[in-house]
């Protein structure tokens, strides 16, 4: 089994489906049986996938990235869930620019790009600095 993300280009959702090969998600798709989960269009194309890390072994690479995220973290201030009022802010002059990190949607992180204004999702998951043991 092997599974893919998938895109909806009508409704832009992305969702994950599972197949036999990648040569089953080929024909099922060419035949119109893969639909969008949410809007039943068949207009599907596989999403772009972050690689898989392997099990054994695979700690390092991993545990090398949470470390430098960390370090990057470090001169940056978590804003939690007022990150896009945040970032507008910074970016209309309103407060003083930093570093900040938090939560937004990815509808939201859209309209910030589509604002002009830079952000970038992180590599891993951040925990809340008052979820800290």
């Amino acid at each position: 089994m092997i599974v893919f993300d998938l895109h909806c280009r009508d409704g832009g959702e992305t969702f994950e489906a599972w197949f036999r090969s990648g040569s089953d998600y080929e024909e099922q798709c060419a035949g119109g049986l893969v639909e969008c989960p949410v809007c039943g269009s068949t207009n599907i194309v596989k999403a772009p996938m972050a690689p898989r890390v392997p099990r054994k072994g695979g700690s390092e690479p991993l545990a090398r990235l949470a470390a430098l995220q960390a370090e990057m973290l470090k001169s940056s201030r978590w804003v939690g869930d007022r990150f896009v009022t945040t970032a507008r802010a910074m970016h209309d002059g309103e407060i003083p620019r930093e570093h900040v990190h938090g939560q937004a949607t990815l509808a939201d992180a859209k309209s910030l790009i589509d604002d002009g204004i830079a952000v970038a999702p992180l590599p891993l998951p951040v925990v809340p600095p008052s979820q800290v043991n």
